[in-house]
């Protein structure tokens, strides 16, 4: 597109104003449409190339003091991707869900390490990472969710991972194989997620008039 960065109108007649609108527009919408997907097609897989294009945006995202401890292990095969999920805890809230079938497990993992050699204190840095690698995986297609529930000690030793390198979160990434949608809660109202009997994932969200003080 011709004139975006000389304020001149382009060929097709957008002009710098409309171009910024339409760049925060795709923003929001990315925003909203990364959400926490926990049922996927395992059909549709990842690769190694892709998970490390998600990892170079988290590398390239900010870090407490530049101090960049972070660490990434990568797992894309069906053989790891089977031992990774032996150890998450899925959906806190469905306490009468026990978690993806087989053929609704994530394609891939990140497992976001923090280097003790480094610092002993990672701050929001594995936050930010994880943010960030989810962004790029919905602009490529793809959905995920943070987990934090996690049997570290057990998955450590099954990965093969150092004393040294502590378990901050695992990322399981796919392509998405349900709908989630936003809806908004009233002041006092239960922020608990549930599904209906569609399958559809609701998130209650919190008013902007109540967060803002």
């Amino acid at each position: 597109m011709q004139g975006r960065g000389c304020g001149c109108e382009g060929a097709q007649g957008i002009g710098r104003a409309e171009i910024r609108f339409l760049e925060m527009m795709m923003l929001e919408e990315l925003i909203v449409r990364n959400r926490s997907y926990r049922r996927f097609d395992e059909g549709h897989a990842l690769d190694e190339g892709t998970l490390r294009e998600l990892v170079d945006l988290a590398r390239r995202s900010a870090s407490g003091a530049n101090l960049q401890p972070l660490k990434y292990l990568l797992s894309w095969e069906r053989e790891r991707n089977a031992v990774i999920f032996e150890h998450l805890m899925w959906a806190g809230y469905l306490t009468d869900w026990e978690g993806p079938t087989e053929s609704e497990r994530p394609s891939g993992y990140i497992v976001i390490l923090g280097d003790r050699r480094i610092t002993e204190h990672f701050g929001c840095d594995h936050g930010i990472a994880a943010q960030s690698i989810l962004l790029g995986a919905t602009e490529r297609g793809f959905g995920g969710c943070i987990l934090g529930s996690i049997e570290r000690t057990k998955l450590g030793e099954e990965l093969g991972i150092g004393a040294e390198l502590q378990i901050l979160l695992v990322i399981a990434l796919g392509k998405p194989a349900e709908t989630v949608v936003l809806e908004d809660v009233e002041p006092g109202g239960s922020i608990h997620y549930w599904r209906d009997e569609q399958g559809v994932h609701h998130v209650p969200k919190r008013r902007l008039d109540e967060l803002i003080i």
